[in-house]
């Protein structure tokens, strides 16, 4: 039987850049908070608490940038066999995602100008019931897991002939 695959190391350089995008995003909607916060006429009190919370809400979702990726690289992983493809992934929460190689319709290989910095991509699988996606692989991972699952899915098409 075949074993789980993990993850490049890479990919949490790429979750990292991604998540530096994100907290750049949000620290500028705080900052236009803490800015115009003072012309909105609260009573002094109710400023105070709203800047705290402002506070603390950006340091949680700090922490949670920064642990992220560590916690995402080493519970990912993912599995093709002749019948399916198996993925386990989460932060918080270990979502399990099975798709079957029989109801797969389609499958990318996408990567953007981050992911082909660091010779990554993505392949994603589109069924009839939705979309299910192998993140972070590294290109010619990526490539291989594409051609193997087409040459899978020809495979079952051409037995049900």
């Amino acid at each position: 039987m075949a074993e789980y695959k993990r993850l490049n190391p890479k990919c949490q350089v790429a979750m990292y850049i991604y998540n530096a995008i994100a907290f750049a995003v949000l620290f500028a909607i705080f900052f236009a908070v803490w800015k115009y916060l003072p012309e909105a006429g609260l009573a002094r009190n109710i400023e105070n608490y709203v800047r705290w919370t402002t506070y603390a809400i950006l340091a949680i979702v700090a922490a949670y940038l920064v642990l992220g990726p560590v916690i995402y690289y080493r519970r990912y992983r993912y599995i093709i066999d002749g019948d399916k493809v198996d993925v386990r992934k989460g932060i918080i929460f270990i979502r399990r995602s099975l798709t079957p190689i029989e109801r797969i319709h389609q499958v990318d290989v996408s990567r953007g100008p981050i992911l082909s910095m660091l010779g990554l991509a993505n392949v994603t699988i589109t069924t009839a019931g939705g979309v299910a996606s192998l993140s972070y692989l590294e290109i010619p991972e990526a490539e291989r897991v594409a051609e193997e699952l087409n040459a899978l899915v020809m495979k079952i098409l051409k037995e049900g002939e």
